[in-house]
């Protein structure tokens, strides 16, 4: 679902003017759009992974134990999507299951080969990336999510988020975000956040939840991935950033808008 920003800028003037004190200060509209369409491309990758794991489960069990955690997603210029499940040893990448998931969401598996600089190069930036965080994840008894985008200038964007946790925990707290060569050996930017623990809510009952970003004057990318993942589990969700409370509300149609509210002067948070 897209969400709907001209909308809710709107909103946020009225409360702005009806309900809140002006405090000066200005929302990074641009800061945000940039971040929301990052996370609504990331939604869609992890709903191809999801579609496509359930048919990986319930292949042959000699298939099954060929397979690594080098498995990624990626979309093609006819904007379908490719799904990839396999293992990258002796510095190539065996190829075990690929899957085809096209424009109205049908998943099927092909047996069309895979460009082996397309297999290779993106094994090997999910391993440089996630060898960045493997003392932590050693530590933590938390499981995560990994997406990977390769860029214009052929580099990758390595992302990896808390997981929605088996025992119905949602998480936030730490995102990682990684930037890789274009051969996937080299780490060359590191934008990653975390708040040094991590935080979880029980997926239960629908209520109000609030993400305690207050350190920052700005959302992360990694809370407005929460709340647009998380969105149809509380009855809301909101984002609660040093100056602004951001959050989504749900249209008549279905679709969704993100609403910022500036805080007044008392500073109140919950």
């Amino acid at each position: 679902m897209k969400s709907k920003l001209i909308l809710i800028f709107l909103i946020v003037q009225t409360i702005s003017v009806f309900g809140q004190s002006n405090r000066g200060s200005i929302f990074d509209i641009a800061d945000f759009s940039k971040k929301q369409a990052i996370a609504e491309w990331l939604y869609s990758y992890d709903a191809i992974a999801w579609w496509t794991t359930d048919s990986v489960m319930k292949q042959d069990s000699l298939e099954l134990i060929r397979l690594g955690k080098e498995w990624f997603c990626y979309q093609t210029a006819d904007n379908n999507w490719h799904a990839v499940y396999g293992k990258y040893d002796k510095n190539k990448f065996d190829l075990v299951f690929h899957y085809l998931v096209n424009s109205k969401n049908a998943v099927s598996r092909t047996y069309e080969p895979v460009d082996t600089i397309i297999l290779n190069s993106y094994s090997r930036a999910l391993i440089t990336a996630n060898k960045q965080i493997k003392t932590l994840r050693d530590s933590v008894n938390i499981s995560f999510n990994q997406y990977i985008k390769q860029n214009a200038d052929k580099t990758f964007t390595v992302w990896i988020f808390p997981a929605f946790q088996a025992s119905n925990h949602a998480v936030y707290g730490g995102e990682f975000i990684y930037l890789i060569d274009q051969f996937g050996n080299r780490l060359l930017k590191d934008d990653s956040y975390y708040q040094g623990q991590f935080r979880a809510f029980k997926v239960d009952k629908p209520r109000e939840i609030w993400l305690n970003y207050r350190e920052l004057e700005k959302p992360t990318l990694g809370s407005i991935f929460f709340v647009w993942y998380y969105k149809d589990y509380f009855t809301s969700i909101k984002i609660d950033n040093k100056d602004y409370v951001t959050s989504t509300i749900k249209n008549d149609d279905g679709s969704y808008s993100w609403i910022h509210v500036e805080k007044d002067r008392t500073g109140q948070n919950k």
